[in-house]
């Protein structure tokens, strides 16, 4: 039995070969015979900046999702001269089996060799250097989360359980789990794979220096009200003083502010220390969760998550609001096995200069209160890698309904997968098709319920990721003014389609699929082509831009995919870049109508 320390090094491994594979090198894929064993598939590179070729065994293959890694070997390349590349023609010592970090460090360093001369940036060696440190951050994240004991009690069908079960993170990620700015003794109680119990911290601040704004008739401040509940009588108010609560972490590092020390320190603003029921961390982990608060509340955070520090944005708090008056103007049209869990609220301490003080609090709807928490998971949640000797959930799922339902497992893994189509993808792009609206639905950002087992309800949450189509913005201000307000969000609808290919179909639905390969539960190929006809018909009936979107999806050799190696590469935060387009890029498109009979033949569609 493999030890933690093991199983996370092993995990961390894949990842990072998986995007290095995809981003930067496909290598080559031969047969290997090692010493004492049968001879096996492996994919080899070659690393000349270190002299060397490294080669992991392919002991699972994927047509859409990650591929498993087995073992790793390594050998010298022999001397060539200093114009010419070295090859693997005439090996100068054996092959020898290496431990996965190590191998991950010669994938890392040759990264950086071929970045020189490519307009990187000056500072490729301090890049370098921050990706080790992420990577090994996210190492021992994931062997902490193993190494935690689960609570015994804990209900796996909660919308919680699921949210804090991302142990090893997203495949497409070489640094899943880094958590900069969160110590080792905050993470038991921040950190959402640990379980953590905290209460809010709350601050008293002068209402003239307090800005809020809501989409309904509850206003921001009466929310907090209710969050608070019976706790509010202790935070006694002076006349004139509003509330606004923070996470502890921010709290913590908004005390070491100048400005926020002015004003503690004058009286005008004041830390009332902490109230309310207990929060805990959703995956996210700046979104916290209640089950006794009919608001969730989303925080800047002073940690720096995969690839960004996490900051509410003065103007993404307004947009929160206006999509959601959209949304709620559109409302009556949507399917109803499609739905939001909107942000039509927030409050924030203005800063003397406009621009954010750190205060900016998102207010989120909280569908999964008063009992309403069961039956309910992100799609992140369901598609993940389940600990060691597990079952996934996905799996636990598709076997249980075919238990209950009848039939076999295959025939209740597709069953099951149609009824989530129609719930994440018809509407999504019927949404688009109509009024413009595509949506950032990666596997994080989307929710399934499911009744008795099956897919009911596609519910999407984040009011980043909304992109707004350029050629709808006069049926968008006909539904409410005020969408003409929000021009970050408006798109030319070819650059909207390279994202919401990504993120709907590779990071979300790509992930579904390949977990019930993954899981033996369906064949790849099978519900390939089921998407494919499901798209083909979306683009019979629809007449927009969905109709275009299934059209270029289906029509197209390649499929917009995210760079996230080449973003940690060159230490780049995807929320601060002026140039965000710069960081998707074209893979091969297993759905390519063209290109369907090499998928259903089995081959590899990212290794092209």
């Amino acid at each position: 039995m493999r030890s933690t320390q093991q199983i996370a090094e092993h995990a961390t491994f894949q990842n990072f070969a998986n995007c290095y594979w995809r981003e930067i090198d496909t290598g080559r894929t031969v047969r290997h015979g090692p010493e004492a064993g049968p001879v096996v598939e492996c994919v080899e590179w070659l690393l000349p900046s270190q002299r060397t070729a490294l080669r992991a065994e392919i002991v699972s293959r994927s047509l859409c999702g990650p591929c498993g890694f087995g073992r790793i070997w390594k050998r010298a390349l022999p001397d060539a001269p200093a114009d010419t590349a070295p090859t693997d023609t005439a090996p100068s010592s054996p092959w020898r089996q290496t431990e996965p970090f190590t191998a991950l460090c010669g994938l890392a360093s040759e990264s950086y060799r071929r970045m020189e001369g490519k307009n990187a940036g000056a500072d490729l060696r301090g890049s370098e250097l921050e990706l080790l440190l992420r990577v090994l951050q996210s190492y021992q994240s994931v062997q902490r989360y193993l190494n935690a004991t689960p609570a015994a009690d804990r209900d796996e069908d909660e919308f919680i359980a699921a949210e804090q079960s991302l142990v090893f993170g997203h495949w497409l990620h070489p640094t899943p789990k880094s958590l900069q700015g969160m110590t080792p003794w905050q993470q038991p109680t921040y950190a959402p794979e640990l379980g953590g119990r905290f209460r809010l911290r709350w601050f008293a601040a002068p209402a003239s220096r307090v800005s809020h704004r809501s989409a309904i008739r509850q206003s921001a401040p009466e929310m907090i009200a209710a969050i608070l509940g019976a706790s509010s009588s202790r935070l006694a108010l002076r006349e004139g003083e509003q509330l606004i609560p923070m996470h502890p972490l921010q709290a913590e590092a908004l005390a070491l502010d100048p400005a926020v020390r002015t004003m503690l320190d004058s009286g005008a603003l004041r830390a009332l220390g902490e109230a309310g029921p207990e929060f805990t961390a959703t995956s996210s982990v700046r979104t916290v969760y209640s089950p006794d608060s009919p608001w969730m509340l989303k925080f800047s955070l002073p940690v720096r998550i995969t690839n960004s520090i996490r900051i509410n944005r003065r103007h993404e708090l307004d947009a929160g609001v206006i999509m959601a008056k959209l949304i709620g103007a559109i409302g009556p049209g949507l399917s109803p096995r499609f739905g939001f869990v909107l942000d039509p609220a927030y409050i924030t301490l203005d800063a003397a200069d406009g621009c954010e003080s750190g205060f900016e609090v998102i207010l989120r709807e909280n569908p999964f209160a008063n009992g309403r928490q069961r039956g309910v998971a992100t799609i992140a949640a369901l598609t993940a890698d389940p600990l060691p000797n597990r079952p996934s959930r996905l799996e636990r799922i598709v076997r249980r309904v075919a238990t209950e339902r009848g039939g076999s497992v295959g025939e209740s893994a597709r069953r099951w997968f149609d009824a989530y189509l129609d719930c994440a993808l018809d509407p999504v792009l019927r949404l688009y098709d109509t009024h413009g609206v595509a949506l950032e639905a990666h596997q994080q950002n989307g929710l399934l319920e499911l009744r008795d087992g099956m897919p009911a309800r596609f519910l999407y949450r984040d009011n980043q990721g909304f992109y707004l189509s350029a050629a709808y913005r006069d049926r968008l201000r006909r539904l409410i003014p005020e969408a003409d307000n929000i021009r970050s969000l408006y798109y030319e609808e070819g650059e909207i389609n390279r994202r919401f290919s990504y993120y709907v179909i590779v990071n979300q639905i790509f992930s579904v699929i390949a977990r019930l390969g993954k899981d033996r539960l369906a064949e790849e190929d099978d519900l390939l082509r089921l998407l494919r006809a499901r798209l083909e018909r979306l683009a019979l009936s629809l007449t927009g831009a969905g109709r275009r979107f299934a059209e270029g999806v289906l029509d197209s050799p390649t499929i917009g995919a995210k760079l996230n190696l080449t973003t940690r590469l060159l230490d780049i935060d995807e929320l601060e870049t002026a140039s965000e387009a710069d960081l998707y890029a074209q893979w091969p498109n297993p759905l390519c109508r063209t290109g369907a009979a090499a998928v259903e033949r089995g081959h590899h569609a990212f290794s092209a």
